[in-house]
């Protein structure tokens, strides 16, 4: 139902632009995030946009990323700038259309996309 894109391999220092597109999902009321999973770790938080708008960034990520949803082309990005080599994970989309989430989304989205691959490396 969800569809990632853009994953590549980038140099220390440049950008990338993910894309989540979905199917049968309808985006407009929906909470939305990236999260990724790095080789060995956890999958992890990387940012959350709620029904009303509202963004959530974890501390590593904050001023470099940006999450965005187009509602009319009922798709969700992901801006990245100034990559690090431990930004190198695989990168998933998620959304949660239980409900419609005011302030900072906290909950476990409930529907998940196949992941891209993300590395940073010189």
């Amino acid at each position: 139902q969800l569809s990632e894109s853009g994953g590549a391999l980038v140099q220390p220092g440049g950008s990338l632009k993910l894309s989540c597109a979905a199917s049968t999902v309808n985006f407009r009321g929906c909470a939305m995030g990236w999260y990724r999973q790095a080789p060995g770790m956890e999958r992890e938080l990387v940012s959350t946009i709620s029904s009303d708008g509202t963004t959530t960034y974890t501390n590593s990520v904050k001023g470099r990323f940006t999450i965005s949803k187009d509602k009319p082309k009922n798709t969700l990005f992901l801006q990245m700038k100034s990559l690090r080599t431990e930004d190198t994970a695989v990168y998933y989309c998620a959304a949660d259309c239980r409900g419609y989430y005011f302030g900072k989304y906290n909950g476990i989205p409930n529907v998940w996309g196949q992941g891209t691959q993300v590395t940073v490396s010189s």
